[in-house]
C-alpha cells in the first residue's frame, strides 16, 4: 500500500524509505504512463528522465527507467541535472513527458517525482488540478496502460550546454563586467549551471558548498529560509563582491543577495528582470504573483510592459503563462518562469539577466534594488489554526473589515489601499494562514503586519 500523503499539490514527495522507496516508485512511473498516454492520446511515448544528488536518487531513478521500459517507452536519460534543465530537455528537444526524481529542498531523507507533459501551449507540471488525483486513482486501482512495445533507452549528452547557450540566445546580453561573484548552492543541483554558465563569463566565481553532496553537509538547500543565506552573506562582505548568488536544493529556485549582504527580495528580482526584459522585447506581458506586487507593477509600467497578477504555486503559474501568453513571471518564492521553457523555471535566464544589468548600469547592485522597490514587505507571517472552518471565517471577517479597500479574490483575499496593501490566503494542505503586507514605507508595513497580526490571533 503506497501511502497517500506523499501526493502533494505540486508534486510526489516523501520519507525514503518509508513512504517513498523502489517498489513504490516503480508503480508510481508506471500510472505516469498511463496518465501520459491517456492526456497525449497515444502510447509510443519519449520521457525524459532526469535526477538529483541525493543519496536514494540512483536506485530510484533505476526503478522509474525499468517501469517505463517495461511500459515500451524510449526513455532519453539525461543523468544528474537540476529541475530547470530537466524542463529545458522536454521542450527544447520537443520531447514528450519528463519524470525527475527530486525533493528540491526537502530534508535529506526525502526524495520525490516532479512529472511534466509537453502540449502545444507548453509545459504541464502534474499537480493538484492537472492529473495528480487521477494518478493516485490509478496507482490505487493497479490498472496501467498496455505496453506499446519495447523499450529502449537512450542517453543523452550536451543538455546543460545547449541549455546555457539557449539562455545567451534569449537573454542578448551585452558585455559582461569582470564580476566577483560569491555562488552557494548548498551541495546541490545548482552547482551544475553555475558551473556552466560561469565558464562562458569573465566574472571570478567564488565556490562555496559547490561539490555534490546528498546529505547537504552545510545547510538545508532552501534560500527561502534565511538563516541558510548567512555564511552567504558575510562571504559577499569580506570578498567586496558585487553579488552573491543562493539557488534552492533541485535549482528551480533562486535568491540574490547585494554588495552590502542584504537579501534581495525575490519581487524585486523579479521586477529588475521585467525591466530589463522590455528594453529587449517591447511590450511583451510579464506575471507576478499577488503576494507582493507593486515592485513589479512599477516596472512593468514605468517601462510600457502589460502586467499581470497571478495565483501563487509553481503549477498554476505555468498554466497561467500558457493562457495569458506571459513571456516571463517571476513568483515571491524565487521562482523565475520563462515563455522559451515552455512556461518552467529558468534559472540559468535569471542570473544572467541580473549580471547583464549589473554589467551595463554603472551601478552597485543595492542602488539598482532601491531604484527598482516599488514596496517595503513584511515577509511571510503563517497563522496555525485549529480547523480548515476556522481559516475561511477568519478570511471573510478580514474581507467584511477591510471594505473600504480595493478587494481582489484572485488567491485568497488581497485588499489594496493607497499606500498599504495585504494579501491573506489559507494553505493548501492544513489549517494555515499566510499573511503578506507591503506598503510605501518601513514604519507602515510594520504597523500594518502588527495590526493584522492581532486581528488573526485573535487579541
Amino acid at each position: 500500500m503506497i501511502d497517500p500523503k506523499i501526493f502533494k499539490a505540486y508534486d510526489i514527495r516523501g520519507i525514503y524509505p518509508t513512504e517513498i522507496n523502489e517498489a513504490a516508485i516503480y508503480i508510481i512511473a508506471k500510472a505516469f504512463y498511463t496518465l501520459f498516454c491517456r492526456r497525449l492520446k497515444k502510447n509510443n511515448l519519449t520521457v525524459v528522465v532526469g535526477g538529483d544528488m541525493r543519496l536514494s536518487t540512483p536506485s530510484l531513478s533505476e526503478q522509474v527507467k525499468k517501469a517505463l521500459v517495461d511500459c515500451g517507452v524510449e526513455i532519453i536519460d539525461i543523468g544528474l541535472v537540476s529541475t530547470p534543465t530537466f524542463y529545458f530537455a522536454i521542450r527544447h528537444y520537443n520531447y514528450d513527458c519528463g519524470i525527475q526524481i527530486s525533493a528540491s529542498h526537502n530534508p535529506k531523507e526525502y526524495n520525490g517525482i516532479k512529472a511534466v507533459m509537453n502540449t502545444p501551449e507548453g509545459l504541464v507540471k502534474i499537480g493538484k488540478n492537472t492529473g495528480m488525483d487521477e494518478i493516485k486513482e490509478i496507482v490505487a486501482s493497479g490498472v496501467f496502460g498496455l505496453p506499446s512495445g519495447k523499450g529502449k533507452i537512450t542517453q543523452k549528452a550536451g543538455v546543460l550546454e545547449d541549455d546555457v547557450t539557449n539562455a545567451f540566445e534569449i537573454i542578448k546580453p551585452g558585455k559582461i563586467k569582470p564580476l566577483t561573484i560569491v555562488a552557494d548552492p548548498a551541495n546541490a543541483m545548482g552547482s551544475t549551471f553555475l558551473n556552466a554558465l560561469f565558464a562562458r563569463l569573465p566574472c571570478k566565481l567564488i565556490r562555496m558548498n559547490f561539490e555534490l553532496d546528498g546529505t547537504f553537509p552545510s545547510h538545508q538547500a532552501d534560500p527561502l529560509q534565511f538563516d541558510t543565506l548567512k555564511d552567504l552573506q558575510k562571504r559577499v562582505i569580506e570578498e567586496k563582491a558585487d553579488l552573491g548568488i543562493a539557488p534552492d536544493g533541485d535549482g528551480d529556485r533562486i535568491f540574490f543577495i547585494d554588495e552590502k549582504g542584504e537579501i534581495i527580495p525575490a519581487s524585486i528580482t523579479t521586477a529588475i528582470i521585467i525591466r530589463e526584459l522590455l528594453k529587449k522585447y517591447p511590450g511583451i506581458k510579464v506575471g507576478f504573483d499577488t503576494r507582493y506586487i507593486w515592485s513589479p507593477l512599477k516596472a512593468a509600467k514605468e517601462n510600457d510592459g502589460i502586467p499581470v497578477i497571478t495565483k501563487i504555486g509553481h503549477a498554476l503559474i505555468t498554466e497561467t503563462m500558457h493562457k495569458e501568453n506571459l513571456f516571463y513571471a517571476g513568483e515571491s518564492s524565487g521562482h523565475n518562469y520563462w515563455k522559451f521553457a515552455g512556461g518552467a523555471e529558468s534559472s540559468i535566464a535569471a542570473i544572467l539577466t541580473i549580471l547583464d544589468t549589473l554589467s551595463t548600469e554603472n551601478r552597485t547592485m543595492s542602488q539598482i534594488v532601491e531604484d527598482t522597490r516599488g514596496s517595503y514587505e513584511s515577509g511571510e507571517v503563517n497563522f496555525k489554526l485549529n480547523t480548515v472552518e476556522e481559516t475561511t471565517k477568519k478570511i471573510e471577517l478580514f474581507k467584511e473589515k477591510f471594505k473600504d479597500g480595493k478587494i481582489s479574490l484572485l488567491d485568497g483575499l488581497s485588499v489594496d489601499y493607497d499606500d498599504w496593501r495585504f494579501n491573506l490566503r489559507a494553505s493548501n494542505t492544513e489549517p494555515l494562514l499566510r499573511l503578506n503586507v507591503e506598503s510605501k514605507n518601513i514604519e507602515l508595513t510594520e504597523k500594518k503586519k502588527i495590526e493584522l497580526s492581532n486581528m488573526l490571533a485573535n487579541k
